[in-house]
């Protein structure tokens, strides 16, 4: 069970002042009109979003046009998937046959590839070509409008996956929404828990049941074998001066070499620091997901404090409408291509984990 969940809600970039949201013990609040990210809205209509996201909120005390989640949509298309998986209609070796009756430049052409390795390069290195993959089948199967289903039958109304296309998995658009809240809560249905985590619309518990233990093992490892650093934490450029140090994580040995750098082949990323140092200091692990694109960088993930760095454990969820556009004044004019977010957020995740330490020493 986590022990904090941590959500952030802005409502504008050039705001030096944040929200608190009350939300009730369902971990629920009605105090929030959530609008889907629009950026004709953002530019021309002052913030001002113009469709809901749920219905009924006209009242709330914040009108929020809510950030566009980018990659960290495929929580979402991983959950749908498992959820499969769990009720028999396929495996995780399963050979999948991308087919594509239209091709889309997000997707990419044909392929064949087993839901398990869909799935983890989805979930690792954010590759869209699976993803889409994994968003055909799932309409393939007809499970898109049971999965939307099953998100507001579990309370957590923002989560969205629409309007994706069945040609090819492509068309991730505006429709597609994810607030901080319900992700964190997603997340904690991935990490488990004992008993009911917060009760549904409809009166029953919600509990980590809703995935099998295999699955959620599953998800929670290929999450955990996050090759995506660069945002909350930064430790894929250990001891650089830009950017900040952020959550001190443990990296994944998966994808450090012999000199002790961090490459990800699939992004044709090689990092150039050694991170074994970070490594050797590192106090959680990181179980992650992040998205960037201009208008949108995110992150949401599992922190767990190692043996003997402290008891802490929780879920943090960032969205934000500061994607690779916007540039931080003190970025260096070389070294730092691969740099796609302000490292503000790496900072933030630093000072939210100190917060976690104090409180579990």
């Amino acid at each position: 069970m986590c022990s904090t969940l941590w959500i952030t809600l802005r409502s504008e970039v050039r705001s030096t002042d944040g929200k608190v949201v009350p939300v009730d013990r369902n971990l629920h609040t009605t105090d929030v009109r959530w609008r889907q990210w629009d950026d004709a809205g953002w530019y021309a209509n002052h913030g001002q979003g113009t469709i809901d996201v749920v219905p009924g909120r006209e009242n709330a005390s914040i009108d929020f046009m809510s950030p566009y989640p980018a990659s960290v949509l495929k929580l979402m298309v991983g959950f749908g998937v498992l959820r499969l998986v769990d009720q028999g209609q396929i495996s995780l070796d399963d050979t999948y046959d991308y087919q594509p009756t239209t091709i889309s430049s997000l997707c990419g052409a044909a392929g064949s590839n087993t839901v398990r390795n869909y799935l983890d390069a989805s979930l690792t290195w954010s590759s869209n070509a699976a993803t889409c993959a994994m968003v055909k089948l799932l309409h393939d199967r007809g499970a898109v409008d049971g999965l939307n289903q099953t998100f507001q039958d579990l309370g957590l109304e923002t989560l969205q996956l629409k309007n994706t296309n069945p040609a090819n998995g492509a068309r991730w658009g505006n429709p597609v929404t994810m607030s901080s809240l319900d992700t964190a809560k997603l997340l904690m249905l991935v990490n488990g828990g004992l008993g009911t985590l917060w009760t549904a619309p409809n009166g029953t518990g919600v509990t980590a049941a809703v995935l099998s233990d295999a699955s959620r093992a599953f998800f929670k490892g290929k999450l955990g074998d996050q090759g995506m650093n660069v945002a909350l934490s930064t430790t894929n450029w250990c001891g650089a001066a830009y950017p900040a140090p952020g959550i001190p994580q443990l990296t994944p040995s998966r994808w450090i070499g012999a000199d002790g750098t961090v490459t990800i082949p699939g992004q044709g990323i090689a990092y150039g620091h050694d991170v074994r140092p970070c490594n050797e200091a590192a106090e959680v692990t990181y179980a992650h997901k992040n998205g960037w694109v201009n208008n949108s960088g995110a992150d949401a993930g599992i922190v767990k404090a190692l043996p003997g760095k402290g008891g802490r454990t929780y879920v943090v969820t960032m969205f934000s409408n500061l994607g690779y556009q916007y540039v931080d004044s003190n970025r260096p004019p070389t070294g730092a291509e691969n740099v796609w977010f302000t490292e503000k957020f790496a900072k933030l995740g630093k000072v939210i984990d100190d917060y976690e330490k104090r409180r579990y020493p």
